[in-house]
């Protein structure tokens, strides 16, 4: 599941001192304000956690005054205001309008992280598709590759771990839906895309268990034995190898007497 989003504060050393002294006003529409003053209004609702009410001011102050120093700032705070207030489609178009007109501005490490913190707040359970998943993934990998050194790189890292891990549940989820109903190739696929794509993930061990069980039901033997072999390299001990190994070695699930033996007596290794 997705972890708790930051929250205001984790914008702070992206915002530069607010203008003190200005009392905020009702905002007239398409009357031009001092710029100054329709930050400084969109800053406090921000800072009052009324996101909905702050982002359109940001939205104003670019509109109003595009060619201030507090255009680019606002712009970013917009999408910012957006992704707080849970319209992440509107929050994603002003980051990438913000990417693609300030690529050398030095809060675009911030922005990327922020389009995909957007997405990553938006997966859903391994049983609907994953699109959102691999777009949170690309951009929290546009973070790291670009911006190895960025205080968001950290974060980033831990989150394509996760999203990795939830993606490679999805094809584990399709893998046993062909497992269980006897079509054996498909799901052979599925589960070796786990090993060869998402081997730093959790769901490797049973993967490679799920690939002795399809070997063992399509009569090849030696697969299923191979398969065990680097499951018990990597996982010795587990009850996914001990499981393989029964599998593998009886052509079914274990009972309650187990061997404390590996492969035959043999070390890791084909056979």
């Amino acid at each position: 599941m997705p972890m708790p989003r930051l929250r205001f504060l984790a914008l702070a050393p992206l915002i530069f001192a607010a203008l003190a002294g200005c009392s905020s006003k009702d905002e007239t529409p398409y009357v031009e304000r001092p710029v100054e003053e329709i930050y400084n209004e969109a800053y406090d609702a921000a800072l009052g956690g009324n996101f909905r009410k702050a982002a359109p001011l940001f939205d104003e102050v670019e509109r109003q005054h595009p060619y201030s120093v507090w255009a680019t700032q606002a712009q970013l705070m917009s999408a910012y205001s957006q992704y707080q207030a849970n319209k992440y489609t509107d929050a994603i178009n002003a980051l990438d309008r913000f990417i693609q007109l300030n690529p050398s501005n030095p809060n675009v490490d911030y922005a990327y992280y922020l389009k995909g913190l957007c997405y990553y707040e938006q997966i859903v359970d391994v049983g609907r598709d994953q699109k959102l998943t691999t777009r949170a993934l690309d951009s929290f990998d546009e973070v790291v590759r670009r911006f190895p050194t960025s205080k968001y790189a950290r974060d980033a890292r831990l989150k394509i771990d996760l999203t990795r891990n939830h993606l490679a549940g999805k094809e584990m989820s399709i893998g046993r839906w062909y497992l269980n109903r006897g079509q054996y190739l498909a799901a052979i696929n599925r589960f070796q895309r786990v090993v060869e794509q998402y081997d730093t993930t959790d769901q490797v061990p049973e993967a490679l268990l799920r690939l002795t069980e399809a070997y063992v039901a399509l009569g090849l033997k030696d697969e299923a034995k191979r398969t065990a072999s680097v499951l018990g390299y990597n996982y010795p001990g587990t009850e996914w190898y001990q499981d393989a190994y029964a599998l593998a070695t009886t052509g079914e699930a274990r009972a309650q007497s187990e061997s404390d033996g590996g492969w035959f007596g043999w070390g890791f290794g084909p056979f």
